[in-house]
């Protein structure tokens, strides 16, 4: 890009709302850039629950609209992104018959005291309503209720204080931030007119440019036609920045913690368990490449560059699971990886922040004599609904532009989701064909096919003609020209973008010091790094991971 480049639309924050909506865009043609201060998907789009749902809990304050949305965006993403999300059955434990049935129906009328507890009449009525708004696309199976003795039945250690049980199915998804960095590939491929920058900051604002500069000191000036902001919690600070004073956000923390624990993993047999905690609070737990993820916390927080899971909130998962499945071991020492992220809902005064909408909005600030363009803050929204959201978005971009939507996202396959093999017998000759053209096992090819799509084949290729079949020396399931090809192909700025992003290294626990370092040094060859880079690199991930993510190294 030269100096002075113009651009149709310019979005700042490359999180999923941001690089679902630079998807879409470049896709019917117009041209944008993205940028992101960091790198894309490092945010809070990084510390989801790692969730694909439908919003079943929102059926209790009346956003059903929210609910309809949810739910058809889940099963387009079924289809869309196969190769990272998969169905999730669910385990609802029931502990009373006809608890929460009044408390519900204030809060429907507007009550701002949330229901404590939800009997099984309510959540009878809250899943025949989620089958409802999940006709549209379905591809999983209805709900269904089960009494005392079945529900302990099929899930041993369960409290027996439960009396009854739901079971139904929403979605999961295995790398979140893999796909917001796919998305931005497939918005770069659909038009050589648009441009994807991380690590790059706003230096400067006026009338008709904003001035990013990157980290390598490089400055460059744009001219937009119209700016999005998608920076997420960081909204308001990004509006200040090109000159214009909101307050927007509102956000909430949400932590989580995975713990190592292969009794837990296995009663959970595949299955979330969705239960309600001592103080009433929804909790999860379900199995996640092969540990137990629990969470989340939903604290009002204003801070989102200095957040982390504290003490006092691994205590509340850690005795919140103790009381759910009370003949299990369950100790903070079995955690391997902790995150936490600010949820960025519009601003509020609700005392109670699980009453807070998750719904999304994107209002037009106007130009004004002192800014030529105007801005589009993408307020709230969820993973789920990002499709959704970015093409509502999108069309009325389109609408200001004078143009028209020349393709839907609603049918359209993400990064290593095109032409993926969904079925046993596609997924073998799938295989079968890639190990005879590059030469590497079925079951190496099978790995890669697991890991990252149908992008699986190029990675493949390129390991086949790489010259080189090491390992790293713990994460052995990685290898050295797996590495480089991220490094070359996947916008990696540091070391922490293939640790924390690109790969499951990190959350997994499966990282040791020694795999970190030759990280580093494969990384480091691709990008130049000098022996001191390199160094500070290692240091910088190591102290992130102690500190902020509790892995021991």
């Amino acid at each position: 890009m030269s100096d002075d480049t113009a651009f149709d639309v310019v979005i700042i924050g490359a999180g999923v709302n941001g690089a679902g909506l630079f998807r879409d865009l470049s896709l019917q043609g117009v041209n944008c850039l993205i940028t992101e201060k960091a790198d894309f998907g490092a945010g809070t789009s990084a510390a989801p629950s790692r969730l694909i749902h439908g919003g079943l809990k929102y059926l209790e304050t009346g956003e059903f609209g929210l609910v309809a949305q949810s739910t058809l965006e889940r099963n387009l993403l079924l289809r869309n992104a196969p190769h990272c999300v998969e169905p999730l059955p669910t385990m609802i434990p029931i502990f009373s018959w006809t608890k929460g049935i009044w408390a519900a129906l204030r809060t429907l009328f507007g009550s701002t005291s949330a229901p404590r507890s939800r009997g099984a009449i309510l959540v009878k009525i809250g899943l025949w309503l989620y089958d409802f708004y999940g006709a549209r696309h379905r591809v999983m199976p209805r709900h269904k209720l089960v009494g005392r003795r079945r529900a302990l039945s099929d899930m041993p250690g369960l409290t027996d204080t439960i009396v009854a049980a739901g079971t139904y199915y929403d979605a999961r998804i295995t790398q979140p931030e893999r796909l917001v960095m796919e998305m931005i590939r497939d918005g770069l491929a659909a038009n050589p007119g648009s441009a994807a920058l991380n690590a790059t900051i706003i230096r400067a604002a006026n009338a008709d440019r904003i001035v990013f500069e990157t980290e390598a000191g490089e400055t460059l000036a744009v001219k937009p036609g119209l700016v999005v902001n998608a920076a997420g919690p960081w909204i308001d600070h990004v509006n200040a920045m090109l000159g214009l004073e909101t307050k927007l956000i509102g956000g909430t923390k949400g932590s989580h913690v995975l713990l190592r624990n292969d009794e837990l993993v296995k009663r959970l047999a595949g299955r979330m368990i969705y239960f309600e905690a001592d103080d009433g609070r929804i909790c999860l737990v379900y199995e996640y490449l092969g540990l137990a993820l629990a969470g989340s916390t939903d604290i009002p927080a204003d801070n989102p560059d200095d957040v982390r899971c504290e003490d006092d909130e691994i205590a509340y998962f850690i005795n919140s699971l103790k009381a759910l499945l009370p003949g299990l071991d369950i100790d903070e020492e079995q955690i391997v990886y902790a995150y936490s992220g600010i949820r960025p809902l519009p601003a509020s005064d609700a005392d109670i922040p699980g009453l807070i909408s998750r719904d999304h909005s994107a209002p037009v600030l106007e130009a004004d004599d002192d800014r030529h363009f105007a801005i589009i803050p993408l307020i709230g929204g969820k993973w789920t609904t990002f499709r959704g959201f970015a093409e509502e978005v999108a069309d009325t971009i389109l609408k200001r532009l004078g143009r028209d939507r020349r393709v839907s996202t609603e049918k359209s396959p993400i990064g290593g989701g095109r032409n993926f093999p969904t079925d046993a017998a596609a997924r073998r000759a799938w295989i079968a064909d890639a190990a005879r053209a590059t030469g590497l096992s079925e079951a190496r090819i099978d790995e890669l096919l697991t890991r990252y799509g149908t992008t699986a084949r190029a990675i493949a290729a390129y390991e086949a003609s790489f010259g080189n079949q090491e390992r790293l020396p713990q994460a052995s399931e990685y290898s050295v020209a797996e590495i480089d090809w991220i490094t070359r192909n996947e916008f990696v700025t540091h070391l922490a973008d293939i640790v924390m992003r690109r790969t499951t290294l990190a959350i997994t626990g499966r990282l040791h010091k020694s795999d970190i370092e030759r990280i580093a040094e494969v990384a480091g060859d691709v990008l130049g790094w000098s022996a001191e880079t390199r160094a500070a690199e290692i240091a910088t991930v190591e102290e992130h991971l102690r500190s902020v993510n509790r892995v021991r190294l």
